[in-house]
């Protein structure tokens, strides 16, 4: 990822660059929605905000009432985590050289055990079958709900997985442009299909970001669709 500065606030948001496709999807027994990180922190307000980021609430409660089987993510990082900017006296967004690549440094964020962390209190999916945490490492972030950032260490929700026979997964979530693409992206490579869901997601939307998304998602064959594409 190119190294960059930003001035204050993040960029503003803009519209995801879409390519729908009509195609619809009928959901089968071996689906599963994979939701990530719906945290106050990344909510308006929050230490690590994404623009509109509450607006994809009440899409993901409408859509995880549709799926027999719910997956969600949860960032949960110590202290001094590798990925804060604080921890390196360095100011956020710029990015330093971690032992697995380049590191993108953020706003100290969802700290394990505090509200920020938390799940947005209006998501409400209570037949969610596992909550998975990820960036608990203290030298190593994750954004990959499959594998941390020297994309190799897994978390085990592929394992997980495969002992249910889940074979497609939908990903919603935040934020778009990080932790839902390596997610599907690494999905996608571990043998599952993959498709993002792209009204029940936002970006940060960092220089080039989005961009660079969508064309890593194209490459890698992963659909972008929208919530009403999907017919049960």
């Amino acid at each position: 990822m190119q190294s960059y500065r930003m001035s204050g606030h993040r960029a503003k948001a803009r519209p995801l660059l879409h390519y729908h496709q009509s195609k619809m999807h009928t959901l089968e027994p071996t689906d599963a929605l994979l939701i990530i990180d719906v945290q106050n922190d990344f909510m308006p307000g929050g230490a690590l905000a994404v623009e509109d980021g509450d607006a994809i609430v009440p899409i993901i409660n409408a859509l995880a009432q549709r799926f027999d089987h719910v997956i969600l993510t949860q960032d949960w990082h110590p202290t001094q985590h590798i990925s804060f900017a604080t921890t390196h006296n360095k100011q956020p967004y710029g990015t330093i050289e971690a032992p697995y690549g380049p590191q993108t440094l953020w706003p100290d964020h969802s700290l394990q055990h505090t509200e920020g962390a938390a799940f947005h209190p209006a998501l409400h999916i209570p037949h969610a079958e596992l909550i998975l945490r990820k960036g608990f490492r203290r030298h190593i972030d994750s954004y990959s709900a499959f594998l941390e950032n020297d994309h190799c260490t897994p978390t085990g929700l592929a394992g997980y997985l495969r002992e249910r026979n889940l074979k497609r997964l939908f990903l919603c979530g935040l934020a778009y442009d990080f932790c839902v693409r390596y997610s599907a992206i690494d999905g996608k490579s571990l043998g599952f299909e993959t498709i993002v869901i792209e009204d029940a997601t936002r970006p940060v939307n960092l220089p080039d970001t989005l961009t660079e998304t969508n064309t890593a998602l194209a490459a890698a064959n992963v659909s972008r669709i929208q919530s009403t594409d999907i017919q049960e």
